[in-house]
């Protein structure tokens, strides 16, 4: 069966919408959805078989992933991390919500919660400043795990038409929503995990202002 296509208000998202969105994902189900980047495939953080299903579809060794928590905001942080500096903490809370994955040293709940047997000592963290994608982490009161939606097209990297993304996922996934035209450049990746922030990846965000 194909995958539903859901349109939601990306500046005041239908509550019911977004109920209806969280209720897929405790299902089980693998939804893609907008951020303040590109648009992101996620499923709930606390179901085997969804982060199971999330790594065969996009091809990921399971033992190797670094895929990003998708937070509402930082109270998120201090349940999957550990040994957050000064430093570090003060420029999330600077730039988040915004365009910026965070590496961080993950605590011990992590690898139990990918239910994937690794030794996972990292984990990303993002606070997207997209109402719909906070509205959705709200509602299902945890994170998502997240990847990005690729494009087909070895030239065009991301795919930002909702439309074009539901013709290549509609058998992959089991919700896809429409929140507006998505970005093709993808999110800052900064290392947080030692004694100085690195820049893993310069996408959207300033990240030199306050490094």
């Amino acid at each position: 069966m194909p995958a539903e296509y859901l349109t939601i208000h990306p500046v005041n998202p239908e509550p019911g919408k977004i109920a209806k969105v969280a209720s897929v994902l405790r299902d089980g189900g693998l939804v893609i959805y907008p951020t303040d980047t590109v648009y992101g495939m996620g499923c709930d953080i606390h179901n085997k078989r969804a982060v199971e299903t999330l790594c065969k579809v996009n091809n990921l060794n399971p033992r190797k992933i670094n895929l990003s928590f998708v937070c509402y905001d930082l109270s998120h942080i201090s349940e999957y991390t550990r040994n957050i500096s000064t430093q570090v903490f003060k420029a999330m809370k600077k730039c988040l919500p915004g365009p910026y994955t965070f590496i961080l040293n993950a605590n011990n709940k992590v690898p139990d919660l990918l239910h994937l047997h690794t030794r996972k000592n990292t984990v990303g963290i993002r606070v997207p400043d997209n109402t719909i994608a906070r509205e959705i982490v709200r509602a299902l009161e945890h994170p998502i795990l997240n990847c990005s939606i690729k494009d087909e097209d070895e030239i065009v990297q991301y795919t930002t038409d909702p439309e074009e993304i539901y013709r290549q996922y509609k058998h992959k996934v089991d919700l896809i929503i429409d929140g507006g035209t998505g970005g093709n450049i993808p999110s800052s990746v900064l290392d947080c995990t030692g004694s100085s922030i690195i820049v893993v990846r310069e996408g959207l965000g300033n990240v030199e202002e306050w490094l």
